[in-house]
């Protein structure tokens, strides 16, 4: 019996070592962005009396054990979406992410944040539109919207890109075809 007791601690050794983090912790550099995560986001018109053909719905989620942030979107049930992953990269002292789309193509970037503000800069492979580069802002407004403006490097010429305003919505779904 002393000999299974020993064994079963000589397994459990190696893993009391690298204990299992808490489920809600984050990367420090990844804590301003704790306020979207494990939420559900839709967008809604800008205002009342808008129309919007664009519905995006945003699922942001706590990843790889805290050392990254999964993004998972999906517009209009699915005709586009892509998924984006966001990290902390100590070499360049910057948070970093990558896009990947259903329509083949991809984005790298680095996302900064400053009084509330989150702008993001990415380099655009495989766009079939032209568009090379794209730089956005993100922010929660204090009426508890989100807010999201981009514009796009597209053939050369800085245009203005998608806006986007959101409301928690956790029913919505992330949809691909």
């Amino acid at each position: 019996m002393k000999t299974l007791s020993a064994l079963f601690a000589l397994f459990l050794a190696p893993t009391a070592a690298h204990a299992v983090p808490a489920l809600d912790t984050l990367a420090p550099q990844l804590e301003p962005l704790r306020p979207f995560i494990g939420k559900t986001w839709r967008s809604v018109p800008a205002t009342p009396d808008a129309k919007q053909q664009v519905v995006d719905i945003q699922v942001w989620q706590r990843a790889l054990n805290g050392q990254a942030v999964r993004l998972l979107h999906s517009i209009n049930d699915g005709i586009y979406g892509g998924e984006t992953m966001i990290m902390w990269d100590a070499s360049k002292k910057s948070l970093v992410y990558f896009y990947f789309t259903t329509d083949g193509s991809y984005t790298n970037g680095t996302l900064a944040y400053e009084n509330g503000v989150f702008e993001g800069h990415e380099t655009v492979i495989g766009d079939t539109d032209g568009i090379t580069e794209v730089k956005w802002t993100t922010m929660i407004l204090p009426d508890g919207r989100e807010h999201t403006k981009a514009q796009y490097l597209k053939k050369g010429e800085w245009v203005p890109g998608h806006e986007f305003y959101y409301v928690e919505d956790p029913s919505a779904k992330v949809l691909f075809k």
